[in-house]
């Protein structure tokens, strides 16, 4: 796991969230980065680095063990977008798309 920014209230509090909560907070650190990207540098790599250490929390979630090759793939993917040449021709935008239904879903719940 990376080095986690909010460890104290990320990790208990992580895990009494719905899968679609988590994934939906993961979301709100990408539309961030997109937001950063281009603009702020440190900011754009202290989204990224929030959204990595969301993607382990989840990934660390026992619940969501039958689901683990969706969300390992969707962290490999996003990687892929911030980190190297962009192999799954993925954009952040894109990313952003996938996982506004996922924050639309968990307030729909609420």
């Amino acid at each position: 796991m990376s080095n986690l920014i909010h460890v104290n209230s990320a990790k208990g509090r992580w895990q009494t969230l719905s899968l679609a909560e988590q994934m939906g907070n993961i979301g709100s650190e990408i539309n961030r980065a997109l937001k950063f990207q281009g603009k702020n540098q440190q900011l754009f790599e202290n989204t990224i680095n929030r959204a990595l250490d969301l993607f382990d929390l989840t990934i660390e979630d026992l619940r969501w063990r039958n689901r683990l090759k969706e969300i390992t793939r969707i962290r490999e993917v996003f990687c892929n977008t911030v980190f190297s040449d962009g192999e799954y021709s993925t954009s952040l935008d894109d990313l952003n798309q996938y996982f506004y239904f996922f924050a639309f879903a968990a307030r729909k719940h609420k």
